[in-house]
């Protein structure tokens, strides 16, 4: 590394910097948050560390403006815009979002996760065969969007040779997950020493030690205050009487030392100070306008402020934030006015109307329009908070009061889509007094129902939802329709942890608003076949979400229709149809991966995951909890982990799954969603007869018995509770769960309905009638491609001829059931299978799991995916990291599985032992 004199203090902090770009040079990544308060001396360390970065590592360095930051992706524009020469080489829905955030192509708004891992994708390109430093200095003031992306992408590094370091005062909340290296004040000697440096001709030694203890060792501030002090108080008056904060103390000194001058060069400072480009041609043509000559300049460089080279800057960044917090009003609106004069409305439009807005002091329904133009072109790039920030200063520009309120619910609602549904209430709150229409009305009363329940998710959600809905009916019929299924929606989820008759009443007011006899729309269809199913049960629905499950799959959803396809396969898993059911959750997942809608993809995924435990691929369904651990990783969305609770469930891993089910369940008690009570209960209900605790299946399935009306688990837990009753000989409860397991079967008339029917029949019959029933239904399930359930039939048919002494019948039973269920990784029914093999008479090898590797969360993870046949750059779009790092992983999988080839993962992976496996670990 290139040689320079050491920054006094600062060893620790430079060691660590250095390892990581030795770390980036040998090809590994890593990310770091610089934190500490103004003036500390965060910058004076990155100056450091690129200057000691030897040349073939390359350095990419922006300063964050805060004047910037309700810009959507302004900070992003900065960080990537070298690199976009490079953007050519991603996949192409990567490149189209990166194109759509920056403003180079017209379209939709970008998914804010494909922008991430786009920017991870130029990152990657630009290190190259070598290294990259990228730094980001004052990242508090990146804009909401990039600082997303840009967090996104430092978490996912791993092996691209990438060092990125982020600065800033206070760890924001976007990069509270990434490594942190506090920067605290310097020690005493190292201060004295400093502050001896900026004050050459002496300090009283009580003034010496008074503005050492006040400074708090920060490196500008002991040399900055000094320079405040008058003669008299250097030598030896001195008396601090400021209670300020050190920060605002700092920037008044700052502001005082350039007092003496004139006031041309304190405006044209001011002028750069509200100009975040840092463009040298756009500060002459404004200062131009403002009638500011080379000798404002001369003045501003020969005062140390201003540093004009490519770009302009200061100083120090504490100077731009000083002369700007200390303008007058008056002169702040001059400089924006002037800014706004000479800013392209062509190639920068937004930032003029930003500017604009600044110089404007009363209402000017111009200006607002434009705020309101560019608060679209905001949301064309996934910018819901820009769009918020320019709403929300558009309607206090707005002269009339009824464009005002308009205004104020579409900044409320790009607030909410924000993530921010506190600010959005906020808000509202300021819209009662303006003469809204009915329509806002009516629109007011659905943000804030929303709003609310995004908040609160208690059982006032439904209620204030069907009300919103209900008044939009008359007004904005889709709209209504999209609140409608979100009020079912939550009275479904809320069920027995929320008002009784919630559902009731939510389905009965849908049915009485609806009429789809005419209508091939999916959402209708499923608006009015999910309220029939509530109201009136499987048999009335029937038709109504049959049409509307060939809807979902044959129309082209639009973004609404995308998101609510869930509630068909819901409805494929109520209606006991089980083709329906995969090709609804394939269908919802390719489209939301496709379209980067990660919104969407974790609940799409978490179907495709039930699917595949039903046709018995848990690898699969394994690989697809994975994915949704990733996008929650990096998104924060608050899907339950039901995936993970399920397979434990099915494989036998009774520690996992009972440390899963505790946590659910009083996560949905919270909650209050009676849905993720019944899930628990299923699970529970698996994993007991899987192990053979019919007790304990008893004890979890009958707390669904008076839940059978709610359908999904509920319903199907009934299955369990017939198995673990007979076994446990209380041949009244196993009648009455088969009885409950009837009606909520026989009106569907599936495959799948009647084989479940005949499995639990069948285990209250005796000698050919059972046998008859258990043919019939293992048929059925064969037909339907559900092998655990035809494992599971032969168990117990094998069970039940062994109990009759007919050991060599059940013989070919058990071990038939053993090799279905040990394929699928049903580990405890195989076990159970095994184990009646051997009371029949006869033995069978069982392996024994072991581990012949540790492998780490994300080496499982990219093993998984690459078993199923996956590329390293599907893998990485998957889990969210580049294709380096999955091929990173990958080669690290091999060497501790002992393999060469991906063909042999299947193997290998199958005998990782789950009481040490990542998963378990959990």
């Amino acid at each position: 590394m290139t040689e320079t004199a050491p920054l006094r203090g600062r060893r620790r902090e430079l060691a660590e910097l250095d390892a990581m770009v030795n770390r980036a040079r040998a090809g590994r990544s890593a990310a770091l948050v610089l934190a500490g308060e103004a003036g500390v001396g965060k910058t004076a360390l990155l100056d450091h560390m690129v200057l000691r970065t030897t040349p073939h590592v390359r350095v990419e360095r922006v300063t964050a403006s805060q004047s910037e930051m309700e810009l959507a992706y302004a900070g992003l524009q900065q960080i990537a815009g070298h690199m976009m020469s490079s953007a050519a080489r991603l996949p192409a829905p990567q490149r189209e979002a990166i194109d759509s955030a920056l403003g180079l192509r017209q379209s939709s708004a970008p998914s804010p996760f494909l922008v991430g891992l786009a920017l991870l994708g130029l990152l990657t390109e630009a290190a190259g065969d070598e290294a990259l430093l990228c730094i980001v200095d004052d990242a508090q003031w990146l804009d909401q969007a990039s600082a997303r992306a840009l967090a996104f992408a430092a978490r996912r590094l791993e092996a691209e040779g990438i060092a990125i370091v982020l600065a800033m005062r206070r760890v924001d909340d976007v990069f509270a997950a990434l490594p942190q290296l506090h920067v605290e004040g310097l020690e005493y000697d190292d201060a004295r020493e400093l502050l001896r440096l900026a004050a050459p001709g002496g300090l009283d030694r009580r003034v010496r030690d008074q503005l050492i203890a006040e400074a708090r060792g920060n490196p500008l501030a002991l040399r900055e205050l000094p320079r405040t002090l008058s003669p008299a108080e250097i030598a030896g008056g001195f008396r601090l009487t400021s209670t300020m904060p050190l920060e605002t103390r700092i920037e008044q000194s700052l502001v005082v030392q350039l007092e003496p001058l004139p006031q041309p060069a304190r405006l044209l400072l001011l002028l750069a100070a509200a100009d975040p480009t840092g463009d040298p041609e756009l500060l002459w043509r404004a200062s131009a306008k403002l009638g500011l000559g080379p000798e404002a300049f001369n003045a501003a460089k020969d005062a140390d402020a201003l540093v004009i080279g490519t770009r302009v800057g200061f100083r120090h960044p504490l100077i731009r934030s000083a002369l700007y917090r200390d303008a007058s009003a008056e002169d702040r609106r001059r400089v924006h006015a002037a800014l706004a004069a000479v800013t392209s409305a062509e190639h920068d439009p937004d930032r003029r109307a930003w500017h604009r807005a600044s110089a404007t002091l009363r209402p000017d329904e111009e200006v607002a329009s434009d705020l309101e133009q560019s608060a679209a072109r905001a949301r064309t790039r996934g910018g819901a908070a820009a769009a918020g920030a320019f709403l929300e200063r558009a309607a206090e520009l707005t002269p009339t009061p009824v464009s005002r309120g308009q205004r104020l619910i579409a900044a409320a609602e790009a607030k909410h889509d924000a993530g921010a549904p506190a600010a959005a209430i906020n808000l509202l709150d300021t819209t009662r007094d303006l003469p809204l229409t009915e329509l806002q009305h009516a629109l007011v009363a659905r943000l804030r129902a929303r709003a609310g329940y995004a908040l609160h998710r208690d059982s006032s959600g439904p209620k204030l939802l069907l009300a919103a809905a209900q008044g939009l009916e008359n007004r904005d019929p889709v709209l209504a329709r999209d609140t409608y299924i979100e009020a079912l929606a939550a009275a479904i989820y809320g069920g027995r942890l929320g008002d009784a008759e919630q559902v009731a009443a939510v389905s009965n007011a849908i049915l009485e608003a609806t009429d789809t006899e005419d209508s091939d729309n999916a959402r209708d269809l499923i608006l009015r076949g999910q309220a029939l199913l509530a109201a009136k049960g499987q048999e009335a629905a029937l038709d109504t979400l049959r049409r509307a499950q060939r809807a979902f799959l044959d129309q082209a959803p639009d973004a609404l229709g995308l998101h609510w396809m869930w509630f068909a396969s819901r409805a494929a898993q109520d209606l006991w149809e089980a083709r329906a059911l995969r090709a609804l959750a394939d269908r919802q997942v390719d489209l939301a991966r496709a379209g980067g809608i990660v919104t969407v993809l974790p609940i799409a995924l978490s179907l495709l995951m039930l699917a595949q435990t039903v046709d018995g691929e848990l690898d699969a369904a394994e690989a697809s909890c994975d994915e949704i651990d990733a996008i929650k990783e990096v998104t924060g969305h608050p899907l339950p982990q039901y995936g993970r609770l399920f397979l434990a469930a099915y494989r036998g891993r009774a520690a996992e799954a009972e440390r899963w089910a505790k946590q659910i369940r009083a996560d949905a008690t919270t909650r209050g969603e009676g849905y993720g009570l019944s899930a628990v209960n299923f699970a529970e209900a698996i994993l007991y007869n899987g192990l053979g605790r019919f007790a304990d299946t008893v004890t979890s399935g009958s707390r669904e018995l008076p839940y059978t009306h709610e359908l999904s688990h509920a319903m199907r837990t009934l299955l369990e509770l017939v198995e673990a009753a007979t076994h446990t000989g209380d041949r009244a409860l196993a009648e009455h769960a088969y009885e409950k397991l009837d009606s909520v079967t026989r009106p569907v008339g599936t495959n799948w309905a009647a084989a479940v029917s005949a499995m639990a029949e069948a285990q209250l019959r005796n000698g050919d009638d059972a046998y008859r029933l258990y043919q019939n239904a293992i048929e059925r399930f064969e037909i339907e491609r559900i092998p655990i359930m035809v494992g599971r039939c032969r168990l117990l048919y094998g069970e039940e001829l062994n109990r009759q002494g007919r050991r060599t019948d059940a013989r070919a039973h058990l071990r038939s059931a053993h090799e279905l269920l040990a394929n699928c990784g049903l580990n405890g029914f195989a076990q159970r299978a095994a184990d009646e093999l051997q009371a029949s008479g006869d033995t069978l090898r069982v392996p024994a799991e072991g581990s012949a590797a540790q492998l780490t969360n994300q080496e499982l993870n990219v093993a998984r995916l690459a078993r199923e046949g996956l590329t390293n750059r599907d893998i990485g779009a998957r889990l969210f990291i580049s294709g380096h790092t999955a091929e990173y992983h990958l080669r690290k999988v091999f060497t501790k599985l002992g393999i060469k080839r991906r063909t042999e993962l299947k193997t290998a992976l199958a005998h990782l032992d789950p009481a040490t496996s990542p998963t378990e670990a959990l």
